[in-house]
C-alpha cells in the first residue's frame, strides 16, 4: 500500500469521526513526503521512522507530538492488514522542559506600545504606526492569537455590539468575543482612520492589503529592542509575541485573585474565551509568576484563618 495514499485513506477515516484538521495531519503528511511519493507502508524500517523524529536540531516536545501521531496512524494500519507491526522505537526520550512563556509586565507594556507610537511614517514601511499599536493591544486585550486577529475581515469587528467574530480558530473552530469599553475604543480609532468593505480585512497594510504574520513578527522584533525588553538567558527570538496571549490569561487570574473572585468558577470562562478545548489547554498560560504566587498565597491564608475561627 502506497504511504501516501495511506496517510490520506487514515486523515479521511479520522476526519469521518469529527476530528478536526490541526497540526498532527501537518506532522503526519511531513513523514509522507519524508519518505517520499512512492514509498511503501511495508517497507518503512525502524530507522526512517527514527530520522523523521530526530529532524535535524534538538531535541524538543515536537519529537513526542510526532511520535503520538504515528502511533495512531500505526494502530489503524495494523488493525486493517496493511502492516504486522508498528516500526515505531521502543525507547521513548524523556520530554524536555516545558517551555516557560514569558509574562510581560505593566510597565514593559506601556514601552512596547509608546516604541510602537513611535514609528516613523516612512514610505518602505508597510505598517501605520497606529496599525502596529491596535494590533498589539488586540493581541493582549483579547488574548487572540497572531493568525486570529490578522483574519478578522471589517464585519468580524461589531463595535455597536461590543462584539468579535473569531473564525476556524486553531481547533477548527468559530467563538464570539466580548470586548471591554477600552479595548472598543482603541479599535473604533483605528476603523476610524482606515475605510474598508464588510467584506475587506481589519487590518492592512498601506496599500489595503491583508497583513502576514511574518511582517508583524519583524516589526514586534524592532518594538522590543527600542523598549528595551529582552529575555536574559532566552534562546532563539525572545520574548516572543504570542507570549502577548500568556500575559493576557495570567494578568486576568491575578486580578481575579485580587477581587476576591471565585477562580475554579470563573476559569472556564478563561478557557472559553481563549479558544480552547478544554481547560487543560488552559493551564499552559497559567505560567506562576511572583505576584500570583502571592494573591494566591494571601487567598489560602485568608481562607486558613477564616477556618480557625469557626473551629
Amino acid at each position: 500500500m502506497n504511504l501516501q495514499l495511506l496517510i490520506r485513506q487514515y486523515l479521511s477515516y479520522r476526519k469521518s469521526l469529527g476530528w478536526q484538521e490541526c497540526s498532527e495531519s501537518g506532522y503526519l503528511g511531513g513523514f509522507g513526503r519524508f519518505l517520499g511519493p512512492d514509498a511503501d507502508i511495508a517497507d518503512v524500517r525502524i530507522e526512517h521512522v527514527q530520522a523523521f523524529l530526530a529532524g535535524t536540531g534538538p531535541l524538543t516536545s515536537t519529537w513526542h507530538t510526532k511520535h503520538t501521531m504515528l502511533r495512531s496512524f500505526y494502530r489503524y494500519a495494523v488493525s486493517h492488514g496493511y502492516v504486522a507491526v508498528a516500526p515505531l522505537p521502543t525507547t521513548v526520550p524523556k520530554r524536555p522542559p516545558r517551555f516557560v512563556p514569558y509574562i510581560y509586565s505593566h510597565e514593559e507594556l506601556r514601552r512596547l506600545l509608546q516604541a510602537a507610537d513611535s514609528v516613523r511614517r516612512r514610505s518602505d514601511c508597510c505598517l501605520t504606526p497606529i496599525t502596529i499599536r491596535t494590533i498589539l493591544v488586540l493581541l493582549y486585550g483579547a488574548g487572540l492569537r497572531l493568525q486570529e486577529a490578522l483574519n478578522l475581515n471589517s464585519a468580524d469587528v461589531d463595535l455597536n455590539g461590543s462584539l468579535l467574530t473569531i473564525h476556524q480558530s486553531k481547533f477548527g473552530k468559530s467563538r464570539l468575543l466580548p470586548i471591554g469599553p477600552q479595548l472598543k475604543q482603541v479599535l473604533a480609532q483605528y476603523s476610524q482612520a482606515r475605510l474598508a468593505k464588510p467584506d475587506a480585512p481589519f487590518f492592512t497594510t498601506r496599500t489595503g492589503a491583508r497583513i502576514r504574520d511574518e511582517v508583524v513578527q519583524e516589526y514586534f522584533r524592532i518594538l522590543c529592542r527600542r523598549a528595551g525588553i529582552c529575555r536574559n538567558g532566552g534562546a532563539g527570538e525572545q520574548p516572543r509575541l504570542h507570549d502577548l496571549r500568556h500575559s493576557c490569561a495570567l494578568h486576568r487570574l491575578t486580578s481575579w485573585y485580587q477581587q476576591g473572585a471565585d477562580v475554579q468558577k470563573l476559569l472556564p470562562h478563561l478557557s472559553t474565551y481563549l479558544g480552547h478545548v478544554d481547560i487543560g489547554s488552559t493551564q499552559v498560560y497559567l505560567t506562576m509568576t511572583p505576584e500570583l504566587l502571592n494573591e494566591a498565597s494571601n487567598r489560602f491564608e485568608r481562607y486558613a484563618v477564616k477556618g480557625g475561627r469557626h473551629e
